[in-house]
């Protein structure tokens, strides 16, 4: 170290780089979809255990989100956290942190109990409600199952699982994406087999196949 150097703490270091961070320009790649959405690298994902433990303090920390330069935010039905985000969007809107909707990835996804041709579009509906948005720049089936319909529940029970017709299930949501509810559509936890039986049919490919990898 040179003469006259000062050593940074850990803690200042990590501070700083989340500052720098805030000000850099977030990479992002195309989606293969019929929008063609370029969806960034980094998000800010809003699920914790148990589900809407935190919601009272889920939209500051949002907003905080915001303001360190965050532009993609994951979401789902059962998180209990679409309402805090939207109410967050909104606030950041107002405000001025976020100067218009096209700034935002936004990605949410179509729980188990919705998992059903006749429910996917009032779900996505109340989804985006819950949004206060007109559209979502990704909607997912969360899990490759179906159960019975009902409030969405985690964990749910065993005899609540149900058959799950992937087709018409996928045609709900490829008609979600043709009247612009959602610019695309894909999949979440989904294996190669199930993926293979998902495409022999599709008019619409996935656009993604989201699935959570932990690093230890």
């Amino acid at each position: 170290m040179e003469a006259g150097t000062k050593m940074q703490s850990p803690e200042k270091e990590t501070r700083l780089e989340i500052s720098t961070m805030s000000v850099q320009s977030v990479p992002t790649f195309p989606l293969r979809s019929t929008d063609e959405k370029a969806i960034p690298f980094i998000g800010f994902g809003t699920a914790e255990y148990p589900f809407g433990a935190s919601r009272d303090t889920l939209k500051e920390t949002i907003i905080e989100a915001f303001k360190l330069g965050y532009r993609h935010f994951d979401t789902a039905a059962v998180y209990q956290s679409e309402q805090p985000l939207g109410e967050a969007i909104s606030d950041a809107l107002r405000l001025g942190i976020i100067k218009s909707r096209d700034e935002l990835f936004i990605t949410s996804k179509l729980w188990c109990s919705d998992a059903h041709h006749d429910l996917v579009l009032p779900a996505l509906h109340k989804t985006l409600k819950n949004l206060k948005l007109e559209y979502v720049d990704l909607y997912l089936i969360h899990w490759p199952l179906s159960l019975k319909p009902g409030k969405p529940e985690f964990p749910f029970k065993k005899e609540d699982m149900v058959p799950m017709d992937i087709k018409s299930v996928w045609e709900a949501m490829e008609e979600c994406n043709d009247i612009g509810l959602t610019k695309s559509i894909g999949v979440s936890n989904f294996s190669c087999k199930k993926l293979e039986n998902l495409l022999s049919s599709a008019r619409i490919p996935p656009a993604v196949n989201q699935v959570r990898i932990t690093l230890i």
